[in-house]
């Protein structure tokens, strides 16, 4: 079943709606071609203690990804994950990652029954969200490809100490300077956090173990973004090397670096420098589908880009 439920301040164009997945009741958010005839369909994914809005920033109209992806083609489907929004009092303390790979996987099939999809979904996630979005990959091979930002390997602060971190408000980890982000920004925070469940912080510190177990079963294309101010995550030459090594099966991957952004690279300045690479990117991906279907029998897989490496700055 899915119906309208009025939320956040929100960009002309995009509509709240519900959607039921696998016993959850999730909010989300909707921006859809004009036409109504999707080139694919983009399945936004938030980090931990934000919410779909954070795909439809409010501080600039060149924040938001659903109003753009739609303007370029897409379906744009921003989804408040189990334990956020509308699910947060049906899942007071969330879902680990597995749970919400089988609540995802559902989303997809029930949102097909109802909407044109295109050529189908793309997967575009966030820090927490991008740790979903890789799980959900490796277990059910259904995107098309993924772009991640804010998500690497190993975190740059020890394991140990994230409990004590995650605690507190860890601002300069989030954001970074002040500069990055457009005047209005941290006025129209309160609709976009959102207190990250229990259940989900109880995981993060086991990351790396989860994404070394993972890893070689993404057979998807791969496009990982860090900002040049992340502070979350290690991504010098030595950490992509390590995120290359292991994700061996991915026909496509690419890391690359956002220059002037902070963690929360989609609230920022660089919004849509990022939300236009990364919708080529599925463009790209989109042609290589038309290619493989004008030669059937064809066994050829797309070779692998070269990542790279440098990090602005370091």
């Amino acid at each position: 079943m899915e119906t309208s439920k009025p939320s956040q301040p929100r960009s002309a164009g995009v509509r709240p709606l519900t959607l039921d997945a696998a016993g959850v009741t999730l909010s989300c958010l909707l921006a859809e071609p004009p036409d109504g005839q999707p080139r694919a369909t983009v399945v936004a994914v938030h980090g931990g203690g934000m919410t779909a809005g954070y795909y439809d920033g409010q501080a600039h109209p060149d924040l938001s990804l659903l109003t753009l992806g739609a303007r370029l083609g897409f379906t744009v489907l921003a989804l408040d994950r189990p334990g956020y929004g509308r699910s947060a009092e049906q899942l007071p303390a969330g879902q680990t990652l597995a749970e919400q790979v089988e609540v995802l996987d559902a989303v997809m099939d029930g949102f097909a029954q109802r909407h044109a999809t295109g050529a189908g979904y793309f997967l575009l996630a966030h820090s927490y969200g991008g740790k979903l979005a890789l799980l959900t990959a490796a277990q059910t091979h259904r995107p098309l490809a993924l772009d991640v930002s804010g998500c690497g390997y190993r975190y740059d602060i020890e394991p140990a100490e994230l409990p004590r971190v995650l605690s507190r408000s860890s601002w300069g980890r989030n954001w970074g300077p002040l500069r990055l982000y457009p005047p209005d920004t941290f006025r129209s925070l309160g609709a976009l956090v959102a207190p990250m469940p229990v259940r989900e912080a109880d995981e993060v510190a086991r990351w790396p173990g989860i994404f070394d177990d993972i890893a070689a079963r993404v057979r998807a294309p791969v496009r990982m973004t860090f900002a040049e101010h992340e502070a979350w995550w290690l991504h010098g030459e030595r950490d992509v090397a390590e995120i290359t090594a292991r994700l061996t099966e991915a026909p496509v991957l690419r890391i690359e670096h956002q220059p002037d952004a902070g963690h929360n690279i989609s609230l920022g300045w660089a919004a849509r420098s990022y939300h236009l690479r990364a919708l080529g990117f599925f463009e790209e991906r989109l042609a290589a589908l038309r290619g493989q279907r004008r030669r059937p029998g064809s066994t050829d897989r797309p070779v692998p880009t070269v990542p790279s490496a440098t990090v602005p700055g370091v």
